[in-house]
């Protein structure tokens, strides 16, 4: 009989008896003199210890003493085995065929009290002639040419099922061996774990040396405590935290790579022994701490002890990789919502621009030059990281379903270049910004906004960031020359970049020129990070200059006065002086600072005004001409109302004057009684 104890994974391994093998093998087609016979008389190693855990590529033996005859049946596919009475006895509950070259599982008659049956390295490609060994306990078909499972259906006592080295490519057929309790199909062809959730009994399963390439479909089998899958193709791993016994999982020589394709594991309450070296993940930094932070009740890892010690710096390194992973989670949504943001504001602009039709806002434009790096959101400073070419995380996806992408601009901070999309972005320039940042800002791009309403804010530029040398401009509508004009009001400009996305003045063959021109006193370093040479220079004064010495020459000196800043007109005053003076009064030094004065002062004439501006001077203009219209309309009332009144006047005259006489005369008549009333009314005056 079999022992109580079998030695496997799980702790149970068949006995050896070490004893020859007397093998007669006899067919009815031969005569007696053909009877071949040979004695196998070799010591092989027990099962040790772990055989499923390597793969049983060790194997047990168990040799028997005893005469087996294979002799043929009718049916001359199956041979037929018969021992002795005697060897029965000697060893009644186990049989040995190991390497004996069969292609086809003997018939074996009157060995129904079998419970160990071996098959060991043989050419069987099929399981049969053994449904009467209703007893068996133990069946070893280790190494043959099995390509499916099958003829085990009345086998309902075995526990110990070893098929390892053949070629079976689905798990089926073992529906009725519920009490199975190792089961062995390592080096097969398998591609999928299915079939298996009726076996709660089932303590060992080795599917390791297959074409696995998921974990999952284990659900029922509540008695596993060792799972060996070592060398497949596994990716991720599921429904492993369902297994409430499992104990031991060999994960060794697969594919995974993140802790999330295995985060089930952290799940389990009862895995104390683990192993994933030959995987991508093990060569993380990460891989360790992070195992052991999410494992607590590890006791072994990649067949290591794991210390106190090692616990402590996981747990300690795990919070640290949380934090940068928040911050991290952090930073992509701020990220996408920044996208979403841009995105919004450029289908604005398109809109003002009449060139898509409105659309729904969640409808984005896609922006090939999003911003990758830290940012500031309607004043809130944020970071973000470069551009991912993968998708975002679920959880990163369902967050940003509740962002909302209405919001009409976006202020960005990176490094030295301050970004401002959509017009409302312009107001940040009214902000309190510290001395630090403002500082350290020397490039200003604007995107999404008109030209005009930067050169309204350009004074506040210059204030705010002194240290500004770069501007950029796209899609700011730059559609001709004399808005460059604008710039000249500037502090300093070292680099200029006009994007041709939205800005139709770079289509013209001349525009760098006109620029060098017309900002020659900034002395420009590069236009569009082209190096600016003094060929360029010379060139843009043979092209441009006399343009600015007829705009200047034509105004009348009022006009040119009042363009002019304070310096400018000092400078206008100091030509007009000097203007009637001979040259000899003059040393060379003042004449090289009065053309020079007088280079400025042209280029000055050129000037540019926004449409809002000349609006409102057209506005202002209405409402002078209408006062100045009432005004001359009241004083035209006025003279009309006086002339009439010395008209009528003209015409009493002769009769007042009659009448005036008279009264005199009469009052004087009496000129006693006239003194007294004079004397009386001067006296009533005092």
């Amino acid at each position: 009989m079999i022992p109580g104890k079998y030695r496997s994974v799980s702790g149970r391994a068949a006995n050896n008896v070490n004893c020859g093998l007397h093998l007669v093998i006899q067919t009815s087609s031969l005569p007696e003199k053909s009877k071949v016979e040979f004695k196998l008389n070799k010591e092989t190693p027990s099962f040790s210890g772990r055989l499923l855990q390597h793969d049983l590529e060790r194997n047990y033996s168990s040799r028997q003493g005893d005469h087996i005859h294979l002799a043929s049946s009718s049916m001359p596919s199956f041979p037929i085995l018969q021992r002795s009475s005697e060897e029965k006895i000697l060893y009644s509950d186990r049989l040995t065929l190991e390497r004996q070259k069969l292609t086809v599982c003997p018939i074996i008659d009157g060995e129904e009290h079998l419970r160990l049956l071996n098959f060991q390295h043989n050419f069987i490609t099929r399981i049969q002639n053994i449904s009467n060994l209703q007893r068996l306990i133990f069946l070893d078909l280790y190494d043959n040419q099995i390509e499916e499972i099958s003829g085990l259906s009345t086998l309902r006592s075995l526990r110990v099922l070893l098929l390892g080295k053949n070629r079976i490519k689905r798990i089926s057929n073992l529906e009725n061996l519920k009490s199975l309790d190792v089961l062995d199909l390592h080096g097969n062809q398998i591609t999928k774990i299915e079939n298996v959730s009726h076996l709660c009994d089932l303590r060992v399963l080795n599917l390791a040396r297959n074409l696995l390439s998921h974990v999952d479909n284990l659900n029922g089998l509540d008695s596993l405590t060792e799972l060996n899958l070592r060398h497949n193709q596994i990716t991720f791993v599921r429904d492993v935290d369902n297994l409430p016994c499992l104990q031991r999982l060999f994960l060794s020589f697969n594919n995974i790579s993140t802790f999330e394709s295995v985060c089930c594991l952290a799940d389990s309450s009862s895995l104390s022994d683990i192993t994933f070296d030959g995987n991508p993940i093990a060569q993380e930094s990460w891989y360790k701490h992070t195992i052991l932070q999410n494992m607590m009740q590890l006791r072994q890892l990649d067949m290591k002890r794991v210390t106190e010690e090692e616990r402590r710096i996981a747990s300690v390194v795990a919070k640290k990789e949380e934090e940068k992973k928040r911050e991290s989670h952090k930073q992509s949504l701020l990220k996408e919502k920044k996208r979403l943001t841009i995105n919004n504001v450029a289908r604005k602009w398109d809109l003002q621009q009449n060139r898509i039709p409105n659309i729904a806002p969640n409808q984005d434009r896609k922006v090939s030059d999003s911003p990758q790096d830290p940012s500031q959101l309607h004043g809130s400073t944020v970071s973000a990281f470069p551009e991912e070419t993968g998708s975002l995380d679920s959880g990163l996806s369902n967050t940003l379903q509740g962002l909302s992408v209405t919001d009409t601009h976006l202020v960005e901070v990176d490094g030295d270049t301050l970004s401002l999309y959509g017009s409302g972005a312009l107001e940040s320039l009214d902000r309190n910004w510290s001395v630090q940042t403002a500082g350290m800002v020397t490039t200003v791009s604007f995107t999404f906004i008109e030209f005009d309403e930067i050169v309204q804010v350009l004074p506040k530029l210059k204030i705010k960031f002194p240290n500004s040398l770069h501007l950029k401009f796209k899609e700011t509508n730059l559609v001709m020359l004399q808005q460059f004009n604008a710039l000249a009001q500037l502090r300093r400009v070292d680099q200029l970049t006009i994007d041709p996305q939205g800005n139709p003045v770079v289509n013209f063959t001349l525009w760098k020129y006109y620029v060098l021109f017309r900002l020659s006193h900034f002395s420009m370093q590069k236009i569009n990070g082209t190096e600016v040479t003094q060929n360029d220079m010379i060139m843009a004064e043979r092209l441009f200059g006399i343009l600015a010495h007829v705009a200047s020459s034509e105004l009348p000196q009022y006009r040119l006065i009042s363009i002019l800043g304070d310096v400018r007109k000092k400078q206008f005053r100091y030509l007009l002086e000097t203007k009637g003076k001979k040259p000899g009064l003059v040393n060379e030094e003042n004449s090289d600072s009065k053309r020079l004065v007088g280079e400025n002062t042209n280029r000055a004439t050129l000037n540019y005004t926004t449409r809002d501006f000349y609006n409102e001077r057209l506005e202002e203009i209405k409402e002078k001409k209408k006062f100045c219209k009432m005004y001359m309309e009241d004083l035209v009332k006025e003279a009309t109302e006086i002339n009439m009144k010395n008209e009528a006047l003209q015409k009493l005259w002769p009769q007042m004057f009659i009448e005036l006489v008279r009264d005199a005369v009469i009052e004087i008549r009496n000129k006693n009684s006239y003194m007294k009333l004079c004397l009386q009314q001067i006296t009533d005056q005092k």
